[in-house]
């Protein structure tokens, strides 16, 4: 993988890491179109450590109020924060175990170029559904276990390549009634148990194989992803503010039929 690459990669998973327009359709261009080689085992942990390290740096202030929310309810001492830590560790289980349960089934059925402009359309026009429908009458606040838990099953259904993980997750949540930014919060919040568990069972995978690591190419994908992946943040919290998902819904309609054009 030369350097152009690694940059271009990172920079794709940066951003629709966390954009509601699915990574895995994104990702299937390069080595359909371009022949590009999987960019490997490093590479994958690298640009994983580079989405997460942006999401904690951004919401860095609200990460440390749910650690230490968290660790005092072990205490019998209970708070808001330590409420919505909880929410997430259950609304992660679904996922988990979505992941070890079935991801053989989705390596071996869900990678083909069809399924993943199928799931690009058809998860583009429940976004565009559930975002004409938002009541934004709630808001995280007033988030139930019930409601965090539908919203985790609902990102257990990402794992279907074309879905995107932050997609389905603000679909949920605008369904649900909250509001769109609090929908898009929890779905990053959300977004850092995912990526430590992905990232560790790399990391483990990693550490047991004996192939040779391009460090450099593995530094580049760090520091691009994060950078991407933090102004991809900023940025989207603006836009669904002043546009709703409507941008986002016509993306992901014309690269699905773009898919279907190029592959079928």
């Amino acid at each position: 993988m030369s350097t152009f690459e690694a940059i271009i990669l990172a920079l794709i998973q940066g951003l629709t890491e966390f954009l509601p327009i699915s990574s895995s359709a994104h990702l299937i261009l390069p080595s359909q179109l371009l022949g590009w080689q999987d960019q490997g085992l490093a590479f994958d942990v690298a640009v994983h450590v580079g989405t997460l390290a942006a999401v904690m740096f951004y919401y860095r202030k609200e990460v440390g109020e749910l650690l230490v929310g968290w660790f005092a309810s072990f205490r019998g001492r209970h708070s808001a924060a330590g409420r919505m830590a909880w929410f997430l560790v259950w609304a992660t289980v679904p996922a988990g175990l979505a992941g070890l349960f079935g991801n053989d089934i989705i390596e071996n059925y869900g990678r083909s170029a069809l399924v993943i402009a199928g799931t690009t359309i058809l998860f583009g026009l429940l976004l565009w559904f559930a975002d004409s429908r938002a009541s934004e009458r709630s808001s995280l606040d007033k988030l139930t276990l019930r409601q965090a838990l539908l919203i985790g099953i609902a990102q257990a259904v990402a794992l279907i390549p074309g879905t995107s993980r932050s997609g389905i997750t603000m679909t949920a949540g605008l369904l649900l009634g909250l509001t769109r930014s609090d929908a898009a919060r929890f779905s990053f919040l959300l977004s850092i148990p995912v990526i430590l568990l992905a990232g560790g069972y790399k990391g483990i995978q990693l550490v047991q194989q004996t192939a040779p690591v391009a460090w450099d190419l593995v530094a580049i994908g760090t520091l691009v992803a994060f950078v991407s992946a933090y102004v991809c943040i900023k940025l989207f919290l603006q836009v669904i503010e002043k546009m709703g998902m409507l941008p986002f819904v016509i993306y992901r309609l014309l690269l699905g039929v773009v898919l279907l054009w190029l592959f079928l």
